[in-house]
């Protein structure tokens, strides 16, 4: 059975472009091996999350982020069963919010900036779904 997890944290610390490098370099393996796709956003303290794949493997990732020492606050936003894939072409893209048009931040939230604790779940999966569209997405792992 295949499901999709939206999930927002933030950041202990601010990573640096290197450290989330490292974070998507190992996601990316793992993720494969996994069967796992997904996107991740970022800004200067928040990651948002949504990935894809079989429930207990969604669920054992889920676990291993929770007790990652680099996020706090981790919550759910949404969590479905589903039957496709829509982030199937990206074992784990990227994308730095920070760096996306105004407009686009605007018609998704109140201000010009995206806060995933605040910002309702369907709008979020609203703007990664545009930001597949107009090719926001950067270090792209294929799938």
């Amino acid at each position: 059975m295949l499901v999709r997890c939206l999930y927002a944290s933030r950041m202990v610390t601010p990573a640096a472009p290197s450290a989330l490098d490292e974070i998507l370099e190992q996601s990316r393996k793992n993720n494969q091996e996994r069967g796992i796709t997904g996107l991740l956003c970022h800004t200067h303290d928040s990651f948002v999350q949504v990935v894809e794949g079989g429930r207990d493997q969604i669920s054992a990732l889920l676990r291993t982020i929770y007790s990652d020492e680099r996020h706090k606050d981790m919550t759910i936003l949404s969590f479905e069963e589903i039957t496709e894939r829509r982030f199937g072409n990206w074992t784990m893209g990227r994308v730095n919010v920070d760096s996306v048009n105004i407009a686009v931040l605007l018609k998704y939230s109140e201000k010009a900036a995206i806060d995933p604790f605040t910002c309702s779940s369907r709008a979020m999966m609203s703007l990664l779904l545009e930001l597949i569209a107009t090719g926001s997405i950067v270090n792209r792992g294929s799938a």
